[in-house]
């Protein structure tokens, strides 16, 4: 009969632990390994939405750009040419769909939510260079190269200025780069650009006119309704062609500026001394009060002003009492001044 210590129960089960430890195959560290289906990169719970309208600052349309939040280097991937500068197109949903698959994006159009709309609208940012920075440019080359001073005239364009739209981060000015001008009949031709315009590079901007003479005219700057006063700030001073707009047209501020319009006038249309009047304080028939002054002498009285006035007019007022009529100069709302006639003594009644 064997007789075993309680240590020696302990280390024999020890070892036969150890036996069978080493006795099963042995497994290697859990490693994630990521999956090489792009779409399996995306949140399982969150589907893919395009975005309805895009503005784009390049030529070329990118998955990032159709779908917002897109992760990965797809969201650089170029999927379409945009539009031409300063111009708007559109892509169908099932051709963005038919990319979007290509590229490893989604497995099928259920995964990209459009949101009920059949296309995405790509409006491609732009500056646009107006006919007024081409007359700026034009009008400081002739004073650089031909020492004209154009700042009376203004620069006619044959067929009216052309639309231009370069890149919209080039701030620089309109310059001129070839230009001929006869100084007799005020023609010209000019060849302008935007230093580092790719797209002027590409299509150069060539225009040709003539330069007219201008004069200064008083516009209004918004509607005016008849019978409403114009104000400093309703009123702006322009530079027009002279020919057309004949002898009555306004050219200072202060002839329009606190008048009542006489009939309803448009922006931007010049006015003329027929459009606008002073503010009549006095009406025809109206009672007025007649101030007689003389030399210390004071005398008021109640009369009819026979014609309609403004404030500093000479009307007609007659004395109800007398019946006499008298010429006066209004002075304020409902208030007529009548002086004595040098050499002679007039009589109030």
């Amino acid at each position: 009969m064997i007789r075993l210590s309680l240590v020696s129960l302990l280390v024999a089960a020890t070892l036969l632990d150890a036996g069978a430890a080493s006795a099963q195959p042995k497994r290697p560290p859990a490693v994630a390994v990521a999956s090489a289906d792009p779409a399996q990169a995306q949140p399982a719970d969150r589907r893919l939405r395009l975005r309805p309208e895009i503005n784009l600052g390049r030529d070329l349309v990118t998955f990032g750009d159709l779908i917002p939040g897109l992760s990965g280097d797809l969201a650089s991937v170029a999927a379409f040419r945009g539009p031409a500068l300063g111009e708007t197109g559109t892509i169908q949903v099932g051709r963005i769909v038919e990319a979007a698959r290509g590229a490893g994006i989604i497995r099928d159009a259920a995964e990209l939510e459009n949101q009920g709309f059949a296309q995405v609208v790509v409006t491609r940012s732009a500056r646009r260079i107006g006919a007024a920075e081409m007359e700026a440019a034009v009008k400081l080359g002739l004073q650089q190269r031909f020492g004209v001073d154009a700042r009376l005239f203004a620069l006619a364009i044959d067929g009216g200025a052309p639309s231009v739209a370069i890149e919209p981060e080039l701030t620089g000015a309109v310059t001129v780069s070839d230009l001929t001008f006869d100084a007799r009949s005020r023609r010209l031709q000019a060849r302008l650009a935007v230093p580092g315009s790719a797209a002027m590079r590409l299509k150069p901007l060539h225009i040709s006119g003539q330069l007219v003479e201008t004069i200064e005219v008083v516009v209004p700057k918004r509607a005016i309704a008849r019978g409403e006063t114009l104000g400093k700030d309703d009123v702006a001073v322009e530079r027009r062609p002279r020919d057309g707009q004949g002898s009555e047209v306004i050219g200072d501020a202060r002839a329009a500026i606190d008048k009542v319009a006489r009939r309803a006038l448009l922006a931007g249309v010049p006015l003329r001394n027929g459009d606008v009047q002073r503010e009549e304080i006095v009406a025809k028939g109206e009672l007025v009060t007649i101030v007689y002054e003389a030399p210390g002498l004071l005398i008021t009285m109640r009369g009819r002003a026979s014609e309609a006035g403004a404030m500093g007019d000479v009307i007609s007022v007659t004395n109800p009492q007398s019946k006499r009529t008298l010429q006066g100069t209004i002075t304020g709302p409902g208030r007529v001044s009548v002086r004595p006639a040098i050499g002679r003594v007039a009589s109030a009644q």
